[in-house]
């Protein structure tokens, strides 16, 4: 692959879209003023646009790279993930998005103490949400640095450590100016070059099969029949299109890692910042229609991409590229079109970690400048444009230790990162957001810990797993110190934040004003009051 890669075309497209975006960002900033300017991009997008924001926002370089990776490697389990991550927006759209935009104002935080205790709530939100971004920003600075090696022919950790610098500084440089609203912009044109460029590369890879996709499937089973892979498995190429390959040791795995997922979305605090943006609830329920048939547009391409590569590229050759599994869609690009369509996808590569990473940065900045600082610190009475001042101080913060965790991380397993993402989100997060919306009953103390609990469970259960010590490809190789037989604490840590926030509230006494209880059912479900609210 090095032979044909031009790492000078793939810098001068990475360059092009750098300089794009960041006008874009620079013209966005004009009408920053207020915090609901800053944090909510001054609720001015509409549900089409927010819904394309919001597929950009959700369809990271895990989503584009690993999982064609995965099918083209592990065949039809690798498809099991595309389709927890999509199933998981049903419950977004029927549980939480027209909901959440009625009850709140800028973060999860704010609908989780509407009606309970502001200071335990909203710290308690806090952490979570802080821990929930960390870890997805440690893997999408760890995941650039990965594809280095890969798309611009550079090699060693000092080089890669640059890279990540620079995607860090840029990532800085478009919260600081841009808030929620340049960052949003971002996220459109993100979503919009991934899609493209994915939908492209999948006719192509139709037209070369003659348009029969059980011709592609038929040569991608073929293929993997041949390869060494399939051979020191013991496997043939039916294998591919059977499901079971990974998942047949244990299947409880996959299970766990399906629960994480399809709850984790609805509580992942950047997913949840983007319906804020909005004007109404009604646009807000818009915007996750337009997201699910986009996200699922996407996810059906990376079927057709992965087989696609299996078919064209072979698991053995993705296999023994710099970046492993991860190379399959660039491998591809490269076989179909050549260095210029491989540079495009690098640039398309990058533009993905980008703008998740700013998502994430001003999510993690929001949640500590309204939550803590403003609402905590100053009793939700900050001094005239003081809040957005700590944001900004906080942005820079975030990115420094994000470029400091990513260049640690350079060479390590960072797919647990990911799914400890979504685990502690729909342990910690999820419990406490229904119970708030749905049950009168629910306490402060039940919310304190259900988080906590939810959040400590989904920890201490991933630093006990295979996929720490004692796995095929554990995080800390040469040792191994794992009890706890999964990969991914989901199926154990969820039940647990749902059981504390019931035992937790029933164990004691109800002190919630039942009035404001009403108020926010009343609210949550008509939209009453929430336009008033909304206003900062």
């Amino acid at each position: 692959m090095t032979a044909e890669n031009n790492p000078v075309l793939n810098i001068a497209i990475f360059l092009a879209f750098v300089l794009v975006t960041l006008v874009i960002v620079f013209r966005a900033s004009r009408n920053n003023r207020s915090a609901a300017d800053y944090y909510a991009a001054g609720r001015s997008f509409t549900g089409p646009q927010n819904g394309i924001a919001i597929s950009g926002d959700y369809l990271s370089a895990a989503s584009f790279l690993g999982i064609c990776g995965a099918i083209a490697v592990n065949g039809y389990d690798g498809f099991l993930y595309s389709i927890g991550f999509l199933v998981a927006w049903l419950v977004a759209l029927l549980l939480v998005a027209e909901l959440m935009r009625n009850t709140g104002k800028f973060t999860m935080a704010d609908v989780l103490s509407f009606r309970l205790k502001q200071g335990p709530v909203r710290t308690a939100a806090a952490v979570t949400t802080l821990v929930v971004c960390f870890f997805y920003l440690l893997a999408q600075m760890a995941g650039a640095g990965g594809l280095v090696a890969l798309l611009l022919g550079l090699n060693g950790p000092v080089a890669i450590g640059i890279v990540i610098a620079v995607v860090g500084v840029l990532m800085i440089l478009y919260v600081l100016i841009g808030g929620m609203k340049g960052t949003t912009w971002v996220q459109i044109v993100k979503a919009c070059l991934l899609v493209g460029g994915a939908a492209i590369m999948t006719v192509w890879v139709l037209a070369v099969n003659g348009f029969d996709f059980s011709a592609l499937l038929q040569k991608a089973a073929e293929t993997f029949g041949a390869s060494q892979k399939a051979a020191d498995a013991g496997l043939d190429g039916a294998a591919l299109l059977a499901p079971g390959l990974q998942y047949g040791a244990n299947p409880l795995d996959f299970v766990s890692l399906a629960l994480a997922l399809v709850l984790g979305t609805a509580g992942l605090p950047h997913v949840l910042m983007r319906f804020y943006t909005v004007p109404s609830a009604k646009e807000a329920r818009r915007s996750v229609v337009w997201a699910i048939w986009i996200i699922g547009a996407f996810y059906l391409f990376t079927l057709v991409l992965g087989y696609g590569a299996a078919a064209l590229v072979g698991p053995d050759a993705i296999l023994a590229a710099p970046g492993g599994v991860n190379s399959a869609a660039p491998l591809l690009a490269l076989q179909l079109g050549g260095p210029v369509l491989l540079g495009i996808i690098s640039a398309v590569a990058f533009a993905t970690i980008l703008a998740v990473v700013a998502g994430l940065t001003i999510t993690a900045a929001t949640s500590l400048a309204h939550d803590i600082y403003a609402s905590v610190i100053k009793k939700g009475k900050p001094e005239p444009g003081r809040e957005v001042k700590v944001a900004r101080w906080t942005v820079v913060g975030i990115g420094i230790l994000a470029i400091i965790g990513g260049i640690a991380a350079q060479g390590q397993n960072v797919a647990f990162l990911v799914a400890l993402a979504f685990a502690v989100a729909a342990s910690a997060n999820l419990p406490t957001i229904l119970f708030s919306l749905f049950w009168r009953r629910f306490t402060t103390r039940g919310a304190v810990w259900s988080m906590v609990g939810g959040l400590a469970s989904a920890l201490i259960l991933i630093i006990f797993s295979p996929a720490v010590s004692g796995g095929p490809t554990p995080m800390i190789p040469g040792v191994d110190f794992h009890w706890f037989p999964l990969s991914n604490p989901g199926i154990v840590s969820i039940p647990v934040g749902f059981l504390l926030g019931i035992i937790g509230t029933l164990s004691g006494p109800s002190k919630e004003d039942r009035r404001v209880a009403a108020e926010m059912e009343v609210r949550s479900m008509t939209g009453h009051g929430a336009e008033k609210a909304s206003d900062h």
